[in-house]
Parts: structure tokens; C-alpha cells; sequence
């Protein structure tokens, strides 16, 4: 159950409006993350631009990006950012058996190396305590430069606040990456537990 209800979006101020329209178009739906961080407008505006810079500029795939993104939350344990991810990823094209395989990135053919490199860094950066290696840098480096690394660091570190974010606050699901997780993500021990929505 969520421990502070996102706001209705009539009520927020409209000085938002231009950022919900901009992550809607985007995602498919406003999430209720941003729903409940509206008490804080500034914060909304600080996050959004964040999250745009480090989503908008960048030459990795976008379905490494949302994988990246999906292993580092799995790793963290919140359940309403794997939601997210799995489902993003799913809307940014991956490959759907390479998704259904994506816990075993390390062994399954599917993944190239240079994936392995970047979810195995996601993993284990997504940990507490974070349990990424020299190694695991120095892999990196071998299949990407020093800008791709850092976008790579980026992504983890902005699904780092969102964890904590969402996985606090028991921030309810949307309808579509609810289904979606439900539908996919269950067989593999999910639920949205706490951040199953009561509207």
C-alpha cells in the first residue's frame, strides 16, 4: 500500500503541465512516481531534466539502455521499477526472447559480450554494498568508450534514486506496466505487493 498517494494530476500546478506531457508522450502513461514527487515542483523540474539528459544523449541502443536499467532494479529488489524497466524495454523494441532470458545474460547465447559487460556492472552496482570490480570496468572499457561508460553509470545511478524512490514510498503501479509485469514478470516470483494500486 502506497505510503503517500500521488496527487491528481488536476490538481497540480500547470507550470508541470509541459513535463507530464513530455514524459507521457514518451512512456505511454504519466507515472505515479511523478504524481507524488508534484508536492515538490522544483524536484519534479530537477528530475525531469536529469532524466532527460541522461535518456535523450546517448548512443547506446535504447533496449540496452532499458535492460541496463531493469538488471540494476531487479538487483535492488524494487518491484515497481522492474515494472517499468521490463516494460520500457519491451516498448523500446529488445528482442522478446532476449527479455525472457534476461536473468541469464551471463550464460544464455543471445547476449553478446559487450551486453554481459554492461549488466553484469548493472547487477552489481544495483547491490548494497555496491559489488562492482575493477574487472568488471576493465571489461567495460573493451567494448566501450569512456562516454558510453559513463552513460551506462548514468542510467544505474539515476534508477539508484528511483529505487529508493518508488520502493519507500510503495508508489502504486500504472495500469499498463502492472499488466504488463503481471503478465510476464510473475512466473518469475514478481508481485506488485505493496505497490499493487487500490484506485
Amino acid at each position: 500500500m502506497t505510503r503517500m498517494p500521488p496527487l491528481e494530476r488536476a490538481s497540480i500546478p500547470t507550470e508541470l503541465e509541459p513535463v507530464f506531457a513530455m514524459v507521457e508522450s514518451a512512456m505511454g502513461f504519466l507515472p505515479n512516481s511523478l504524481l507524488i514527487m508534484a508536492r515538490k515542483p522544483g524536484l519534479v523540474q530537477a528530475f525531469a531534466g536529469l532524466a532527460a539528459t541522461i535518456n535523450l544523449n546517448t548512443d547506446l541502443p535504447r533496449d540496452l539502455s532499458s535492460m541496463i536499467a531493469f538488471v540494476c532494479s531487479y538487483a535492488s529488489g524494487c518491484l515497481y521499477c522492474q515494472a517499468h524497466t521490463h516494460h520500457s524495454a519491451h516498448r523500446a523494441g529488445a528482442d522478446e526472447e532476449k527479455l525472457a532470458a534476461i536473468w541469464e545474460y551471463e550464460t544464455n547465447p543471445l547476449f553478446s559480450d559487450a551486453e554481459r559487460a554492461a549488466l553484469r556492472v548493472a547487477q552489481s552496482a544495483g547491490q548494497n554494498p555496491n559489488a562492482v570490480t575493477d574487472d568488471d570496468f576493465r571489461q567495460l572499457h573493451g567494448f566501450y568508450s569512456e562516454e558510453q561508460i559513463l552513460q551506462i553509470v548514468a542510467i544505474i545511478s539515476l534508477f539508484g534514486f528511483l529505487n529508493r524512490w518508488n520502493d519507500t514510498l510503495g508508489t502504486p503501479l500504472e495500469a499498463d506496466p502492472l499488466q504488463h509485469a503481471t503478465k510476464v514478470l510473475a512466473p518469475r516470483n514478481w508481485a506488485a505487493g505493496k505497490h499493487q494500486s487500490s484506485r
